[in-house]
């Protein structure tokens, strides 16, 4: 049986990262609407691993005998002023996700709760791929700002993205 603090915190990351998925979600909209179908591509790939990363954390606690409590979900923005700016607040917001997880490590180690320092683990692994992604991204957008033709080449990179185990 998990700790109530631990199975209340991770109650919250779970709505955390389904805000998460939507706000990625909500990314993916507006890149389509720019027409940057591979950048919206990239962002609808991103919101279904953050919906992975909920049931992950969701299928924990009941394996731990806890019941899933979803809480409420903010809207995410809609708009940002351009694509860098939707990739900033993408890494932005990764960091603050690298955040949340962190805190619930330190939580985890301070109840003396092993197990779930072992699965919080995996998401601090992904956490440091998540933010590496983002910032690469951002700094070839900041590059291609000057070049003519680069957002369109990072496009269609972003567009051969495939959710992880579909496809090659």
């Amino acid at each position: 049986m998990i700790k109530k603090i631990l199975e209340e915190a991770l109650n919250t990351q779970i709505s955390n990262e389904i805000y998460s998925s939507n706000l990625y979600l909500s990314m993916a909209a507006f890149y389509h609407e720019l027409n940057l179908n591979g950048f919206a591509n990239w962002m609808r790939i991103q919101a279904q691993e953050e919906m992975t990363h909920a049931l992950k954390l969701f299928d924990y606690l009941l394996d731990r005998g806890a019941r899933p409590i979803l809480g409420r979900i903010e809207a995410p923005p809609h708009s940002w002023d351009n694509p860098l700016g939707g990739f900033i607040a993408t890494l932005e917001h990764e960091r603050s996700i690298t955040e949340q997880i962190n805190k619930l490590a330190d939580l985890s180690i301070k109840e003396g709760d092993h197990a779930t320092l072992a699965v919080l683990q995996w998401f601090i692994q992904e956490q440091v791929e998540e933010e590496a992604t983002a910032s690469e991204i951002v700094d070839r957008l900041r590059l291609a700002k000057d070049s003519p033709g680069g957002l369109f080449i990072l496009d269609s990179e972003m567009r051969q993205r495939k959710l992880e185990g579909q496809g090659v």
